[in-house]
C-alpha cells in the first residue's frame, strides 16, 4: 500500500462511526413502549435540555413486528424486526425475505429505513433485521447462569446468525427463499453463513456485501483504537447521543439516526451493560453510554475480515458488493470483478452506514438484484440461463 493511499485510508476512518416457530407480533400492551415511541426520561436527569429536533422516532411503522426469539443453543434472547412478504394465498411460493445482519456497534433498527423503502417497492420481499449479541435488545437468556455473551469472534457470530434463522424459520422446505445482506462485520456473517444454509437446503437468492473489503479493513485496523478515541464516553440524553451522529455526519440522514440510535445507547446502569453480577464493571458518568463497548471487541477484529474477499468470490449464489464512494477493491476481488463473478454498485455522497444515508437508493439496488436474480431463477422455457455466482 502507498503512503498516498494509506494516507487516503486514515482520512476516511477518521470520518467512519466509530422466529420462534411462530412469529409472535409483539404490539401488546405490555411491549408497546419497545417499539413504539421510545422514552427520553430514563435515567439521570439530563444535564441540559434535550433537543426536540432529534427526539426519538418509533419503528412500529417500519416493521410489521417486533419479536423476542430465544434460542437455547445461544442461550440469547434475540430482538428482531420482521416483515413477511406477501405470498399467494395459496401457500405455492413463500416468497423472500431479506435478512439483514448489522455491522459492529450498530443494530437492526439501522435498516428501519431502508427496510420500509424496499417493501414499498416490493411487497413480495419481506425484510427481517435483528441486534446481534452485545448488541441493541439482545441479550443473555435468564437462565444462562456461568454463560457471557462478550466473546465476538466471528465464528460464534456466525453459530448465532445460524441457529437464529434455524430457529425463526425451522423447515426448510416451507421457508422463504433468504437475500442475506450484510453491512461491514455483517457482511463477513452473512458470507460464512450462506454455505451453512445451503447445506440444510435453505434457499439462498443471493449474498450483498455493504461497504466492506478485506484489504481496506484489514489495512484500517491499527487506525481504529485512534477513532474510538474520538468517540464521547456518554451522553447525556438519547437526543444528544442522536445529535452527535447527525452534527458529525456519521449519519448524513437525521430521520434514520433518530430511529436507529436509541438502541445503540443504554442507560448507564442498564443490565445490558453488565449481565454478570461477578463482573462489576465502573459507571459511566454519563446517564447514557454506549451499548457495545467495541474497544473490548479489538481481539476480534482481524478474524471479521481475514479471508472475507475469498468467501465471497467462493459463494455458490448471487453476489453483490456496494460501496460508499469510490472504495478501491483489493486483488482478488479486482480479478472476480474482471472475470465477472459478481456485481458492484458505487452508491454517492454517502458514508459509511450508506443504507441509512440514502435508504432509497439502497433499496432500490437491492430490489433491482433480486429481480434480475429471481428472474434467472425461475428461468425462461427454452433459455439456459445461470445467477452470477452459480457453477
Amino acid at each position: 500500500m502507498s503512503d498516498l493511499y494509506r494516507s487516503a485510508i486514515s482520512a476516511r476512518i477518521a470520518k467512519l462511526p466509530q422466529l420462534p416457530t411462530t412469529l409472535e407480533d409483539e404490539h401488546d400492551g405490555e411491549r408497546e413502549d419497545e417499539i413504539g415511541q421510545l422514552p427520553s426520561g430514563m435515567g439521570p436527569p439530563p444535564l441540559r435540555l434535550p433537543n426536540p429536533a432529534y427526539a426519538p422516532i418509533s419503528a412500529k411503522s417500519f416493521f410489521t413486528q417486533s419479536l423476542s426469539l430465544s434460542v437455547p443453543s445461544r442461550h440469547l434472547d434475540f430482538r428482531a424486526y420482521y416483515t413477511p412478504p406477501t405470498v399467494p394465498v395459496d401457500g405455492t411460493d413463500a416468497g423472500t425475505v431479506i435478512v439483514f445482519h448489522h455491522g459492529a456497534g450498530y443494530g437492526a433498527l439501522s435498516f428501519a429505513c431502508v427496510a420500509k423503502e424496499i417493501h414499498d417497492l416490493e411487497h413480495e420481499l419481506g425484510v427481517f433485521a435483528f441486534d446481534a449479541r452485545r448488541h441493541g435488545k439482545t441479550a443473555l437468556m435468564h437462565n444462562s447462569d456461568g454463560f457471557s455473551d462478550e466473546d465476538l469472534s466471528i465464528d460464534v457470530l456466525v453459530a448465532d446468525f445460524f441457529d437464529l434463522l434455524q430457529t425463526a424459520f425451522p423447515n426448510p422446505t416451507t421457508a422463504p427463499t433468504f437475500l442475506l445482506i450484510g453491512h461491514s462485520m455483517g457482511g463477513s456473517v452473512v458470507v460464512r453463513t450462506c454455505p451453512l444454509l445451503q447445506e440444510k437446503k435453505y434457499a439462498i437468492a443471493g449474498v450483498v456485501v455493504l461497504d466492506v473489503v478485506e484489504g481496506s479493513a484489514i489495512d484500517a485496523l491499527p487506525h481504529m483504537h485512534a477513532l474510538l478515541n474520538t468517540r464521547p464516553e456518554g451522553f447525556d440524553s438519547v437526543e444528544e447521543a442522536i445529535e452527535w451522529h447527525v452534527s458529525t455526519r456519521l449519519i448524513h440522514n437525521p430521520s434514520s439516526a433518530r430511529i436507529s440510535i436509541p438502541s445503540v445507547i443504554v442507560p448507564s446502569d442498564s443490565p445490558l451493560l453488565n449481565p454478570s453480577a461477578s463482573k462489576q464493571q465502573p459507571r459511566s458518568k454519563y446517564p447514557y453510554t454506549w451499548r457495545t463497548p467495541l474497544r473490548s471487541t479489538a481481539p476480534y477484529w482481524s478474524s471479521w475480515f481475514t479471508s472475507l474477499s475469498r468467501l465471497f468470490l467462493a459463494a455458490r449464489t448471487a453476489r453483490l458488493l456496494v460501496l460508499a464512494g469510490a472504495e478501491r477493491l483489493d486483488t482478488p476481488l479486482m480479478v472476480g470483478q474482471m472475470q465477472g463473478k459478481f456485481q458492484v454498485e458505487v452508491v454517492r455522497d454517502v458514508g459509511h452506514v450508506l443504507h441509512e444515508d440514502d435508504p432509497p437508493a439502497l433499496a432500490q439496488i437491492f430490489v433491482n438484484f433480486w429481480r434480475r436474480n429471481e428472474r434467472l431463477r425461475v428461468g425462461v422455457k427454452g433459455v439456459n440461463v445461470k445467477r452470477v455466482g452459480d457453477v
